[in-house]
């Protein structure tokens, strides 16, 4: 059975709108723990325009469920997840003007460099997955990396305008998980995938584990705000 890493990103997008104290990421993490998520994700930028430091800090405290943070191989970034200690991070690319993050990580032209960050964080206990492209080259430089996991960008596949590209790169993600598994790699998937599309992707059986974000919250809006609606409603009559 796959795994449902949950991403709870723009929940602190929301607060930080109005940089109050609401709503709550960590508040918003222990509700996906108790409706059943593997996992809860959440990307420290290094403009903070969403996830704070101190609400790692709060996460690790809080979490019982496995812990995944998305990062840049910045050296402060690096320093804070060092010191947080969750129980993976995923190296990212970092594009600092970028709305969310558009492209894998480019292992090939630094194999060296990740590799290093890579044994940095496995002596402190750190799991260490790479966010990449489907592509063989990447793959195969994860693996010289010497990390244990990848999460293939699911990106060109959620975005496909027609039902003839989606089949392409379905293709192209399944071809990339059977080459990772070949080579002893565990696969995860994410990065544009909803409730219409991240189905048929359940096909490709080499997937572990799916990071979903943005369309839950989204949604979470919608199957909640009647509720919301009708207490505020109490409240004030």
């Amino acid at each position: 059975m796959a795994l449902l890493g949950v991403n709870i990103d723009h929940v602190a997008t929301v607060r930080e709108a109005r940089k109050i104290r609401y709503p709550d990421p960590v508040e918003a993490a222990l509700h996906c723990q108790g409706a059943g998520a593997d996992s809860i994700v959440c990307h420290l930028r290094e403009d903070r325009r969403h996830i704070q430091d101190k609400d790692l800090y709060r996460l690790r405290s809080a979490l019982r469920i496995k812990f995944n943070l998305e990062m840049s191989m910045s050296e402060d970034i690096i320093r804070i997840a060092l010191d947080v200690k969750p129980d993976q991070v995923t190296l990212v690319p970092k594009k600092r003007k970028e709305l969310t993050t558009e492209g894998g990580l480019n292992v090939v032209t630094q194999v060296s460099r990740v590799a290093k960050i890579m044994k940095r964080m496995r002596d402190k206990g750190i799991g260490v997955s790479l966010f990449i492209d489907p592509e063989d080259s990447q793959i195969r430089a994860s693996k010289d990396a010497g990390v244990a996991m990848i999460e293939l960008h699911t990106g060109r596949y959620a975005n496909a305008g027609s039902k003839k590209e989606m089949k392409k790169q379905f293709t192209i993600l399944e071809k990339a998980a059977t080459l990772a598994k070949s080579i002893e790699l565990e696969t995860f998937a994410g990065h544009g995938l909803n409730y219409d599309n991240v189905s048929a992707l359940r096909r490709i059986e080499q997937i572990r584990e799916y990071n979903i974000g943005h369309s839950i919250i989204a949604r979470a809006i919608f199957t909640g705000l009647k509720k919301a609606v009708k207490e505020m409603k109490g409240l004030i009559r």
